[in-house]
C-alpha cells in the first residue's frame, strides 16, 4: 500500500471561538480520526498534528505561579506529543473497532525529536509568537493582536531522528503518531543531543519526516476546503489543481503569506522535490473526499 501522512492543524482539536475544554478537543478529533481509521484500509498511515493551543496553555499554566519550576518549551512540545497522542490513540482505537479492524491495524505515537541547525537564520531573527499575552511589552516580546507576547525561532527541521524507528513501524501494520509539534527541535552538542527554545513548523516537519520514509502522499488538513487566490477579498479564487511551478509563482508573487499558507506551501515543494507523488491541501471534514480526488487543491510535480 502507499504510505499517506496527514498533517492535522490546530482546528483538528479546538475549533476558533472554543474554550478547548477535553470534551470539546475528543469531538472535534471524532471528524478526521474516523475519516484516517477508513482510509487506514488503503492506506500506510502516519499522523501528524499542531500543538499550538496546548502548548501555549502549558506556558500560561506555568506563568500563573512561581510553585513549580519552569520547564524548557522542548519538555512542554514533549508533553503535548504525549497528550494529544493519547488522545489521537484513544479515538483511533474505537473508530478501528467501530470498524471491525482493530486487530488489523495498530497504532503507536512516537515521540519524535527533530535536528536544527544552530546556525539557522532563525535564531537570530525570531518570529514565532508562543505563550500568553501581556498588556507591556518585555525584552523578547512583539505585539499581536492578543497583546504583547514573546517570540521565539521557528527554524527548518534537518533530520527526523525517529525517521528508521517510523518507518519499520509503518512496514509492520502500525498507524504511526509523530511529529507532534512540529517535533522537539535539538542540536547537536559533541555526541549529544541539546534542546533548544524554537518551535518547528509542523507542515515542514511532515514533509521531512516524508523525505526520510518514502511516504507518497502528503495531505494537509486544515480550515479551508481550497488554496486560494487573493484570499479573503472579493476575487478570491479557489485552486483546484496545481504544479510545482504554480505553487512557486504563487509564491513569488505574495499570494502565501508566511503567517498563513506561506509554510504549506513551502512543504508542499520540499515533499515533492524529494520524491513524494502528489500534495494535498484541505479541510479537516473533506479529508477522505479529498484524497479520492473530489474536492481540495491537488498539487502534483
Amino acid at each position: 500500500m502507499k504510505t499517506l501522512i496527514v498533517a492535522l492543524g490546530g482546528n483538528a482539536l479546538i475549533k476558533f471561538g472554543e474554550e478547548g475544554t477535553t470534551e470539546e478537543q475528543f469531538r472535534n478529533l471524532r471528524t478526521p480520526i474516523r475519516q484516517i481509521a477508513e482510509l487506514s484500509k488503503e492506506y500506510n498511515i502516519i499522523i501528524t498534528h499542531g500543538n499550538g493551543p496546548q502548548v501555549g496553555n502549558l506556558l500560561l499554566q506555568q506563568e500563573a505561579t512561581n510553585e513549580v519550576t519552569k520547564r524548557p518549551l522542548g519538555i512542554l512540545v514533549a508533553e503535548t506529543q504525549g497528550q494529544i497522542g493519547y488522545m489521537i490513540e484513544s479515538t483511533l482505537d474505537e473508530e478501528l473497532m467501530r470498524l471491525n479492524i482493530d486487530v488489523e491495524k495498530l497504532f503507536l505515537t512516537v515521540l519524535t525529536y527533530v535536528q536544527v541547525d544552530p546556525e539557522d537564520p532563525a535564531f537570530k531573527h525570531p518570529t514565532k509568537p508562543i505563550g500568553p499575552a501581556y498588556s507591556e511589552p518585555e525584552p523578547g516580546f512583539v505585539k499581536t493582536p492578543k497583546g504583547w507576547r514573546r517570540v521565539v525561532p521557528s527554524p527548518k527541521p534537518i533530520k527526523i531522528y525517529q525517521w528508521r524507528e517510523i518507518e519499520k513501524l509503518i512496514q509492520e501494520n502500525f498507524i504511526v503518531i509523530a511529529c507532534g509539534g512540529g517535533g522537539i527541535p535539538v542540536i547537536k552538542d559533541g555526541r549529544r543531543l541539546q534542546g533548544v527554545e524554537a518551535v518547528i513548523d509542523k507542515d515542514l516537519a511532515s514533509a521531512k519526516l516524508g523525505q526520510q520514509v518514502g511516504a507518497d502522499i502528503l495531505l494537509i488538513a486544515t480550515d479551508v476546503e481550497y488554496v486560494a487566490l487573493n484570499y479573503k477579498k472579493p476575487n478570491q479564487r479557489n485552486l483546484l489543481n496545481l504544479s510545482i511551478s504554480d505553487v512557486k509563482k504563487y509564491l513569488k508573487e505574495g499570494q502565501f503569506p508566511t503567517g498563513n499558507m506561506g509554510p504549506k506551501m513551502e512543504a508542499v515543494i520540499n515533499f515533492l522535490e524529494s520524491g513524494g507523488e502528489k500534495a494535498i491541501i484541505t479541510s479537516i471534514e473533506n479529508i477522505k473526499v479529498a484524497l479520492h480526488g473530489k474536492t481540495g487543491t491537488q498539487i502534483y510535480k
